[in-house]
């Protein structure tokens, strides 16, 4: 039997009826070897008889009989030789259920097979914050209800993931994520290092988002403390962080909005958005802010090598008096450092170009650039291969070193100061001289010949209380 079974073709297209003639002779060749065994009856041999004595049919051979009674003594019993006959045209109950059987396996292999690639397929596409178009609910978070609240697409209630925001002040307002997301959205634009929104709550403030997905350079819990240490920070020059969320791939800040813009805005975008020019009590005004903040925040954070680290027009706001307010303040520790290398102001100080690193005196570089891009009117950032009197200027500093030149005192009317500052007086004219020589000592090449950011701080607060006292003795 094993030698005909094996025989079988191993095709899958081999007929059913093939099958089942292989399996009747390879029956029959059992019983042809105890033929001629006395007392032996039944299909395939004789017929056994009847209890009576007398055969119910006739011996043929053929394993077929017409009697349904049970043969006598020592031999087959007679509904195996008839039964034979019969199941011998269909294959035996055993290999049916064996083949049920490998087809169930078979099912079940592919179902779970294709549950796994489904499985694989979701994973390797992980959600993420979309900063939303006006009007529009953002998407991509857990916790973001699709359809209608509560519904999965089956109709069955869903399970509401936990999606909170962690606040980091205890005198805001409470609002979630999910809040967020049904908030009416404006986008602001897309800055160095992320997208940021403005969000309007149904019912509570105004607030701002930024995505940021360059802040792996720190774990978990460092990031964390990092959070709890700049929501402890309170200054008037400070914008305050409000809240922010945590995820690995990406993370949010939110603060508050500040309806007038950017510096930034003011001195380069002012016609375009109908913004009025600042004149020179104004831009006094910001810098005096300006410094007061940096100097918070290198008291309040000295264990940070550039407290600050990304100080520039775009990231000083001003509120509805035209006092600075700081933002993107002390991400130096948990912004990847390739990014950072990149896109940081502190990265463009001459010390990191010229030694590979920054210094605390990198932030004292940023702010010196800022007073002269106040007093100049001119962009920093459009001084990149400039050329002035046939040489090449690397930034704003040595374009005003080379107006400038020699000259102890420049003329207030001298190209370097912004015309949109309006009329100047003789006593103003000297307040912007000797701000205009604060702001190239602070951006010394030689950091040891820079001034400390105390020194500078200093120095233009006695400006202030020059012009304080010209304001009082012209009032009189």
């Amino acid at each position: 039997m094993i030698e005909i079974l094996r025989s079988i073709p191993t095709s899958r297209h081999v007929p059913i009826e093939k099958c089942l003639k292989l399996y009747i002779r390879t029956y029959r060749l059992q019983f042809s070897i105890i033929t001629g065994n006395r007392g032996l009856c039944g299909g395939p041999l004789k017929a056994c008889e009847s209890p009576g004595g007398s055969n119910s049919t006739s011996n043929d051979g053929s394993g077929s009989a017409s009697g349904s009674g049970s043969g006598s003594g020592s031999g087959y019993d007679s509904g195996s030789g008839s039964g034979s006959g019969s199941s011998s045209k269909k294959p035996p109950i055993w290999m049916i259920a064996i083949l049920v059987v490998v087809g169930v396996l078979i099912v079940v292999a592919i179902f779970a097979v294709m549950m796994m690639k489904r499985q694989r397929k979701q994973e390797a596409t992980p959600s993420s914050v979309e900063a939303p178009p006006s009007n529009v609910r953002a998407k991509g978070y857990k916790g973001e209800k699709h359809g209608s609240p509560g519904n999965s697409r089956n109709g069955k209630r869903a399970p509401e993931a936990t999606v909170k925001l962690t606040f980091v002040r205890d005198d805001r307002e409470r609002f979630d994520l999910p809040d967020l997301l049904k908030a009416s959205a404006e986008v602001l634009g897309s800055g160095s290092f992320g997208s940021s929104f403005k969000a309007a709550l149904s019912i509570g403030p105004v607030v701002v988002v930024k995505r940021y997905k360059q802040m792996n350079n720190a774990g978990k819990e460092e990031f964390l403390e990092h959070m709890r240490r700049i929501g402890r920070l309170t200054h008037e020059n400070l914008l305050p962080l409000v809240a922010y969320y945590y995820r690995k791939e990406e993370k949010l800040l939110v603060s508050d909005f500040v309806k007038n813009g950017s510096l930034a805005v003011h001195l380069h975008g002012c016609k375009s958005t109908g913004h009025p020019t600042l004149d020179w009590p104004t831009r006094l005004k910001i810098v005096k802010g300006v410094a007061k903040g940096l100097a918070y925040l290198h008291k309040e954070l000295p264990s940070l090598i550039v407290p600050h680290g990304h100080l520039k027009s775009s990231n000083v706001l001003l509120n509805e008096t035209c006092e600075p307010l700081l933002t993107d303040y002390g991400l130096i520790p948990i912004i990847n450092q390739e990014s950072a290398k990149k896109l940081m102001v502190a990265y463009k100080s001459p010390e990191y170009a010229q030694q590979g690193k920054i210094t605390r005196k990198s932030d004292v570089w940023a702010l010196g650039i800022l007073i002269l891009e106040l007093l100049t009117g001119m962009f920093p950032g459009n001084f990149k291969g400039k050329e002035s009197d046939h040489h090449q200027v690397e930034d704003l500093a040595n374009w005003v070193k080379s107006v400038v030149g020699d000259q102890e005192r420049p003329s207030k009317d001298m190209e370097v100061f912004d015309k949109e500052m309006g009329t100047i007086n003789d006593s103003d004219g000297e307040l912007m001289q000797d701000l205009l020589k604060i702001g190239l000592s602070c951006c010394e090449e030689d950091v040891e010949k820079r001034l400390d950011l105390k020194d500078a701080v200093g120095r233009i607060e006695e400006l202030k209380r020059k012009d304080d006292d010209g304001a009082s003795k012209a009032g009189q």
